[in-house]
């Protein structure tokens, strides 16, 4: 079954053929880490779960990259104003860098608890790719596209011919929206590929490079970053709909003037949500976290199911009573699941399936997807064995946890794990938990995931409780 996206490129549906037979390169913007990210934040991530659920229901093999700007974005998109990471490490007390791994470690706990599985996402931050930056500004300004002012080295976006095709963006409009004073750029679309220190002026976060010590523009790290993970051309590239007029042309305009190649074949985007149709902002008041849903007794996965009431290119208005409404329908199919379809799954329908494979594949129609769900439910002619069944075959690509919890269930009954205190673990494995409680203290949380792992390893699942950690023995 063919499957179908609106690309924003092309401004229509097209059909989806890869650069590789059954292989698909997914590059999605991820989130600069000066704050906590609320819940409007989080949509572009359900979105590519979505999305690469889709893939690999459709038989697809993903590689699939965040990346996480750690230095680099302005206040303003257009490189004007103070750095995100330096302003929110004064707020915090904390260094950028410490700020940088508190607000990553949060952000990637919310993913869990929305069922995005993050072992199957590769990370990239932009520090972590300093090199291969200054390497693509040299390219660039090697082959005459770059030039340097008081403050940096800067891409003159009138050398490249197509600049602004994304989105059919009126640069008459932008240039006329444009302050006078442009600080030495010589076009109001031109962008920082690399920001020189303030003289006098202390930062945490600077390197040296051919143009002086300083750091890298917004911009040229998501290029720089797939050009190392991803390659030269990839499939799929998304973000929110704000990226499109700068940030994405900007990414367009670096990466095909180095390799002369369409850099992305199809550029999804998400829309915004609103809370009581108002824009999400710090200065309204008005930002809610996860935590925050959570505070209140609602289930993370609620808010995942009242996003795909909606189709991912429509704007949400979030209110508390339609997330109640939400909670209510996902607790009763998750009542409905367990209570009242058994325990024993049969054959998947092959109508239901069908339909909801059709739904799927035309441009994530998740809405359709999740009206089906209930239809199955209240289908008297479908088995309650088929039901389960075919739930589950949907979940695989709406991941509202049935198959984990399914999964679950199945290990408890069949007595494949089971829970044990830390002080019945082999001795070298309490060593291990020991080890990572101390990281966890340090806020070391990159070692404390490595340790989780190695503690895997040893067939063993960490569980963090209120008490402190607790084991899972898994039996081979």
């Amino acid at each position: 079954m063919e499957l179908h996206f609106f690309n924003t490129l092309s401004g229509k549906k097209e059909a989806f053929k890869p650069l590789k037979a059954g292989e698909v390169s997914m590059y999605n913007c991820g989130p600069t880490v000066y704050d906590y990210q609320h819940i409007g934040n989080l949509r572009p991530y359900i979105f590519a779960d979505l999305l690469r659920r889709t893939f690999a229901y459709n038989g697809y093999a993903v590689a699939q990259v965040i990346n996480i700007t750690d230095v680099g974005h302005l206040v303003s998109d257009a490189d004007d104003g103070e750095d995100k990471m330096e302003a929110g490490s004064k707020k915090a007390g904390l260094s950028a860098q410490e700020l940088a791994d508190e607000i990553t470690r949060v952000w990637k706990e919310d993913l869990e608890k929305l069922n995005i599985k993050t072992s199957e996402i590769t990370f990239t931050k932009a520090t972590g790719y300093i090199r291969e930056q200054i390497a693509l500004a040299q390219t660039l300004d090697e082959k005459g596209y770059a030039y340097k002012t008081e403050d940096g080295l800067y891409f003159d976006t009138t050398l490249f011919k197509d600049y602004g095709k994304l989105g059919k963006i009126n640069l008459e409009h932008l240039q006329a929206g444009a302050r006078v004073e442009m600080g030495g750029k010589r076009h109001a679309t031109d962008f920082a590929l690399w920001k020189l220190s303030p003289e006098g002026e202390t930062r945490q976060q600077e390197w040296d490079s051919p143009w002086g010590k300083g750091f890298p523009g917004w911009h040229l790290e998501c290029t720089a970053m797939i050009f190392a993970e991803l390659g030269k051309q990839i499939d799929v590239h998304t973000g929110g709909i704000d990226h499109i007029p700068i940030h994405h042309n900007n990414e367009i305009a670096q990466a095909e003037a180095v390799t002369g190649k369409p850099y992305a074949r199809y550029w999804l985007h998400n829309a915004f949500i609103t809370i009581d149709h108002q824009k999400i902002s710090k200065s309204i008041g008005n930002t809610i976290r996860l935590t925050g849903l959570m505070d209140r007794g609602f289930l993370p996965l609620a808010y995942r199911y009242w996003l795909m009431t909606g189709h991912y290119r429509s704007p949400l208005n979030f209110t508390w009573e339609a997330l109640e409404g939400a909670q209510t329908a996902y607790t009763r199919l998750l009542k409905t699941f367990v209570e009242e379809l058994g325990s024993t799954d049969d054959t998947v329908n092959e109508e239901y399936r069908t339909r909801f494979h059709a739904f799927i594949n035309d441009d994530l129609d998740t809405p359709q997807a999740i009206a089906l769900l209930w239809e199955l439910l209240k289908d008297a002619n479908v088995s309650k064995q088929d039901k389960r069944a075919t739930l589950l075959e949907f979940d695989k690509v709406l991941g509202l946890g049935l198959i984990e919890g399914n999964d679950r269930i199945k290990s408890m009954l069949g007595g494949t794990a089971k829970r044990i205190a830390v002080s019945e673990a082999p001795e070298n494995v309490q060593k291990l938990i020991e080890e990572r409680e101390e990281a966890r203290e340090a806020k070391d949380w990159e070692r404390a995931d490595e340790l989780r792992d190695t503690i895997a390893g040893e067939g063993f699942t960490i569980i963090d409780s209120k008490e402190g950690p607790e084991l899972e023995q898994n039996n081979h």
